[in-house]
């Protein structure tokens, strides 16, 4: 496989685009809102602050694309397949970077290959696209290839700097960023403006953060596990030491609730726990439980819900049913 330098994610400020070709496709094989979802959107600040396009958090700065997130490094494992937002010819590939991260990987290797392995993506009219993060060794396509939406990239992984198994899709214009979401550069604060000045195939709208996963355990669990996929279980114990549900999502900020709830066979209420988020993550989880009755506890299907408010209102809930056997 022909291997090429790839550039670093830009820093320069996005340029102004009106809706035309190319007009692109989620890059993964996935169902947004169900198993995989917008971590992050590029950043409309053009100073040291970050700001999505509709002036929320959900950006850092100098952040030049949209970060397509996995629900779980068990996902990754499993295999995600990683598509062309739109056709074009390939001009660089990279692979052959391990996927540890940016934690597991060393600082003088991030700093000249923080998009890990990738892919870049000549469209033509000065449009081209770039995939960071893919996984090694899963490449499948090699410099001067023509693709279509149809051609497997490769995979998503956890290669370069990243936190999270998910693909960071930078669109540029003559070599500058352009925001998908935002092509015109005109932010509206508190809402998506809508499609018109869009790049996406199909309307994509913001989606100011959400539920990630939810499951119950016999413990508080490790974060890490819970960013594994392995905190969740079908069935625990009726001797279990305690029950804890928890509730993993993304796009977290100050004030916001995450209440869980896990309601017994009987219809009763185990526990109602809402806790507060005290600042902006991109990511978090929040668990709440209780220990082992005498005796321990009742058979039958347990129901953990997980909700998140926002301003006294419901943003995203999920429930999920565990049995105790």
């Amino acid at each position: 496989m022909t291997t090429k330098f790839l550039l670093p994610l830009l820093l320069a400020l996005p340029s102004a685009a009106f809706p035309r070709d190319p007009i692109l496709s989620v890059p993964l094989d996935c169902t947004l809102g169900e198993d995989c979802f917008i971590l992050n959107y590029m950043d409309a600040d053009p100073g040291p602050g970050a700001a999505d396009f509709t002036c929320g958090p959900q950006s850092y700065d100098g952040h030049k694309g949209t970060d397509f997130a996995l629900t779980s490094f068990a996902a990754m494992e499993a295999g995600v397949r990683v598509f062309p937002a739109a056709p074009g010819v390939v001009t660089a590939v990279r692979d052959g970077m391990e996927d540890t991260g940016m934690d597991g990987t060393p600082e003088v290797i991030l700093r000249a290959k923080e998009c890990g392995n990738g892919v870049v993506i000549d469209h033509g009219g000065g449009w081209e696209t770039q995939y960071c993060h893919l996984k090694q060794g899963s490449l499948l396509v090699e410099e001067g290839q023509r693709v279509t939406n149809t051609t497997v990239l490769g995979r998503v992984g956890y290669s370069g700097m990243t936190q999270f198994p998910h693909v960071h899709l930078a669109v540029r214009e003559n070599g500058k960023p352009v925001d998908p979401f935002n092509t015109d550069g005109i932010t509206d604060c508190g809402r998506d403006d809508g499609p018109e000045d869009d790049l996406w195939r199909v309307r994509m709208a913001h989606v100011p953060g959400g539920i990630v996963s939810v499951g119950m355990d016999i413990a508080v669990p490790e974060y890490q596990a819970v960013k594994d996929g392995t905190a969740a279980h079908a069935s625990l114990p009726a001797m279990a030491d305690a029950l804890v549900g928890w509730g993993f999502a993304h796009g977290g900020r100050a004030g916001d609730v995450m209440r869980i709830t896990i309601t017994m066979p009987d219809g009763s209420v185990l526990i109602d726990a809402p806790q507060e988020i005290e600042a902006k993550q991109a990511l978090y989880f929040r668990a709440a439980g209780k220990r082992q009755p005498v005796g321990g506890w009742p058979v039958g299907d347990y129901d953990v819900r997980v909700e998140v408010m926002r301003g006294g209102a419901t943003l995203d809930d999920s429930v999920t049913t565990v049995a105790i056997e």
